[in-house]
């Protein structure tokens, strides 16, 4: 182990496992979670020793500043298992700085990377059981950190809760997914947090998808706030539009986040001689390209689906539907990264790291 995942840690045990009480052919998403939980406080301006223990619920005061302002950043990683029964992560150190961006942009204390990765190497290699071999079987990653301090003033909290909790998981969608393009809310707008995993951008797009929802959608594609022109992210996930053989997505800013498995797609892309064109998508050139048969795929990408093909879109109440595809390159990169992340293909970018 190097020195940046060397920091000493207590670790407590579960007298028994549950993990044979568990169903690993009927998971819900983010529902079922491993015996064990990493946590480190930060207290009196500095990291107090960190502790694995029982995965379990903990007390904090009602006047928590949590609670109260929102104070709440999270991550979303997974690890996989070999064929040998290695364990893999898929580029921690992007997860680990996109942590600390969101920690800084939201008033919070940055995480050592020996805290982070150590609680990250030692809390999944006690738990690399919960992680099953086979594409589709994963061990989803959940970093986040709380304001724990007391009192309802309006600042800064002075005490915070780092921790890792671990979920086994299969596939996050399933089903056609359909889309709305938002003409009237926004997920996030320039000087925002929008760039930031804050806890508040998720729960701020659920009335928006709760409305889409009803009308038979599963996802809202997200606009610019100012003009509502720009096309930006779909739900929670980055978007690509696929108009003839180029694929387009818009660049990351304070309103996109910087997604893991968006570069990484980009980068897939480009070795292997697709176009990829990062640059503001307007909503008029998507339409346009529906209407003349040149645009032939939309998906989001993210962590927790990979990546999601887009059957269809709505906007101003005219529905377009898409192509059904030999040739997806969504597909094609989904295959091409998940190879990758399995180790079922060579890892020409170094982007694996085992456990």
């Amino acid at each position: 182990m190097s020195s940046k995942t060397a920091h000493e840690i207590d670790i407590v045990k579960v007298p028994v496992s549950k993990i044979d009480t568990v169903d690993f052919d009927s998971l819900t998403f983010g529902t079922t979670f491993t015996d064990h939980m990493f946590v480190c406080d930060f207290r009196e301006g500095k990291w107090q020793k960190a502790e694995i223990k029982p995965y379990a619920p903990f007390l904090l005061d009602p006047s928590a500043k949590v609670f109260h302002y929102g104070q709440a950043i999270f991550e979303g990683m997974k690890a996989y298992k070999d064929d040998n029964d290695d364990v893999w992560l898929f580029r921690p150190e992007e997860n680990f700085e996109r942590f600390n961006k969101s920690a800084k942009r939201m008033a919070m204390p940055e995480v050592d990377e020996e805290i982070f990765m150590s609680g990250l190497h030692r809390l999944i290699d006690l738990e690399r059981e919960w992680v099953k071999k086979g594409l589709g079987n994963t061990l989803y990653i959940r970093p986040f950190m709380i304001a724990i301090g007391s009192g309802v003033i309006a600042a800064p909290s002075t005490q915070y809760r780092f921790m890792i909790i671990l979920s086994p998981a299969k596939s996050y969608y399933s089903g056609e997914v359909k889309v709305i393009i938002a003409e009237h809310y926004s997920r996030a707008a320039n000087g925002g947090i929008g760039a930031a995993k804050a806890a508040g951008n998720y729960s701020a797009q659920f009335y928006p998808t709760k409305l889409a929802n009803e009308k038979g959608f599963q996802q809202i594609i997200w606009t610019d706030d100012a003009t509502h022109t720009k096309l930006e992210e779909a739900g929670t996930m980055n978007v690509f539009f696929r108009i003839n053989d180029t694929l387009y997505t818009a660049p990351t800013s304070e309103r996109i986040l910087d997604g893991v498995t968006r570069k990484s797609l980009i980068d897939l892309a480009k070795r292997d001689g697709i176009a990829v064109d990062v640059r503001p998508v307007l909503v008029e050139e998507i339409i346009e390209a529906a209407n003349n048969g040149s645009l032939k795929e939309i998906f989001g990408a993210g962590t927790a689906a990979v990546v999601n093909p887009i059957v269809g879109f709505s906007y101003q109440d005219t529905y377009y539907e898409l192509p059904k595809l030999e040739n997806s390159l969504a597909l094609q990169l989904k295959d091409k990264l998940t190879k990758i992340q399995y180790k079922l293909a060579e890892d020409t970018f170094g982007w694996t790291v085992k456990i």
